[in-house]
């Protein structure tokens, strides 16, 4: 506590500094100090004094630290302004996000240490905590979604794809991309199948490859609706794989065609060389020639098989070659035409398909479709034309020439000519000859996406896949006729939200909570037992 005014103090440092002989003592005892005190004042009233003098030292060091901080400041407001906040909620975010994408959870940790550094980054265990979290709070928030969107469903792709060896039922909704089943059952077989597609009963088409389990699943789903008296399960063969088996017939036959090649070529250079050593060479000649009867015979083959096959292929399309509407009749003779042709043991598989009546599934589904709508069969048939001139007219920049050009402005005249109110049965007739399904491709983009994660993940838990369904159906889709919302939009599913993490940040706090207590009262019941034993 000061016991001597500021003034008093000034005025004894000018008694010390300037004062005659005696002032020293005199000021010491008018205020009531020591002598020692009055020359303490006058030494820091004097280093007071040279720290403001502007062309002291001191005053010029403190400027310059003064500019350095000031410009420190600066630089730290114009980083504040980029700054982004990392806190624990959002750590937890990025991992949950992550997890969904399909990253693991040791480059989740290397990605969260390079932002935030080292010391701060959580650790890996920690990691795996909240991605268990949120992949309990993903399948609690999934059981709700499921229960709403099952009245929506009525299409479905489905396969199956393996885990290290662990199989998992996949099944999408083809027009808005909805993976609304993703089960890791025990074992796989048709019964597995028939009870996951059980939960769905308003299913009414399916589409899926020849896999026995899965073909066995479909057909028991069949039977348990026939003897229950629900709505019956169409199903269609897949028709990419059909084709994909006659691609592989098609690479076989090129293969030998390539093989008779190198053949010929072998017997040639036989030839030269025999003639350019001057011996004889009427054998080599002879092996020669024969080799290269068999390059024409496996290029004939090669062109017959390919010929044949495109005619074949013309029964798996939704048009004809001449523009009109297929149909079972006619694809089923269109096969039983020409698949006699096909009969090398490469196309028994194909042949096993087309012979399959299921391939042409989706063939009846369209016409049933088509012919549900209330207008007349002549104004229906040219809708669907004008649908596939449309589709076939000339799209380059080019000079205007020929029919093509111009063919679907004359069927629109036409269609107006039938009914002024064409326009709106077009927009559904178009919708019908879109939606047809008639492969499983959707599926196929799906494990294309699953496939990336069995690099990064060894095995893959519930939680975790029920994670990954709820982030891709409420993932915006960032290209194509889909682009700008997600798969539960497509749908129609009403949610107040489809971010993903808000989603599930309130089922994830208590899944989490959980998981602690859990953790807890197994740290404890272990040093009990510990306790106990000793």
């Amino acid at each position: 506590m000061r016991n001597i005014s500021v003034v008093a103090t000034i005025a004894n440092a000018a008694a010390g500094l300037c004062g005659d002989r005696g002032d020293i003592s005199r000021r010491a005892s008018s205020v009531g100090c020591s002598r020692q005190t009055v020359y303490d004042h006058a030494r820091k009233v004097l280093d007071a004094v040279r720290q403001f003098d502007p062309l002291g030292p001191f005053r010029r060091s403190h400027a310059e630290k003064i500019r350095l901080l000031r410009r420190e400041n600066a630089d730290l407001r114009r980083r504040l302004d980029r700054a982004i906040e990392f806190p624990r909620q959002k750590q937890q975010e990025f991992a949950a996000r992550a997890e969904g994408m399909g990253i693991s959870l040791t480059y989740i940790r290397e990605i969260l240490a390079f932002i935030l550094g080292e010391p701060a980054a959580p650790s890996r265990s920690a990691i795996g905590r909240w991605t268990a979290a949120a992949g309990v709070a993903a399948g609690r928030v999934l059981a709700r979604h499921d229960a709403l969107i099952r009245p929506l469903i009525l299409v479905g792709c489905l396969d199956e794809i393996f885990f290290h060896g662990h199989p998992v039922l996949v099944a999408i909704e083809p027009a808005s991309m909805t993976w609304f089943l993703g089960r890791r059952p025990d074992r796989l077989d048709g019964r597995t199948w028939a009870d996951a597609l059980e939960g769905f009963p308003d299913l009414r088409h399916v589409v899926a490859d020849a896999g026995r389990p899965l073909q066995a699943g479909i057909t028991l789903v069949r039977q348990r609706r026939a003897a229950g008296g629900q709505a019956a399960l169409d199903s269609t063969l897949d028709v990419f794989h059909t084709k994909h088996r006659a691609q592989k017939a098609l690479g076989a036959a090129r293969h030998r065609e390539a093989r008779a090649a190198e053949a010929y070529e072998a017997a040639d250079r036989k030839v030269e060389k025999a003639k350019w050593q001057g011996i004889p060479a009427r054998a080599a000649a002879g092996k020669a020639k024969a080799a290269w009867r068999q390059v024409e015979m496996s290029i004939e083959r090669r062109e017959a098989m390919e010929a044949t096959w495109a005619s074949v292929a013309c029964a798996l399309e939704i048009f004809r070659p001449d523009g009109r509407l297929n149909d079972r009749a006619w694809a089923e003779a269109r096969v039983a035409e020409h698949l006699p042709d096909l009969a090398a043991k490469d196309w028994d598989s194909t042949a096993n398909h087309l012979k399959d009546p299921t391939s042409f599934t989706f063939l009846d589904r369209l016409h049933a479709e088509l012919g549900a709508l209330p207008i007349a069969t002549e104004l229906r048939e040219a809708l669907v034309k004008l649908w596939w001139l449309r589709r076939r007219r000339p799209r380059g920049a080019g000079q205007v020439v020929g029919a093509g050009h111009v063919a679907h402005l004359v069927q629109r005249v036409y269609c107006s000519k039938l009914d002024e109110g064409w326009a709106r049965w077009y927009r559904t007739v178009s919708a019908i000859l879109r939606g047809v399904v008639r492969a499983s491709s959707t599926v196929e983009c799906m494990n294309s996406v699953l496939r990336m994660h069995q690099s990064r993940h060894r095995t893959i838990t519930p939680g975790m896949l029920d994670l990954k369904r709820l982030y891709w159906n409420t993932r915006r889709f960032r290209g194509g006729k889909r682009k700008g919302r997600c798969p539960y939009e497509h749908l129609g599913l009403k949610l107040p939200t489809y971010d993903f993490w808000a989603l599930i940040k309130d089922e994830f706090d208590i899944a989490l909570a959980e998981a602690k207590a859990d953790a807890a009262r197994k740290a404890r019941t272990r040093l009990i037992a510990r306790a106990t034993a000793a």
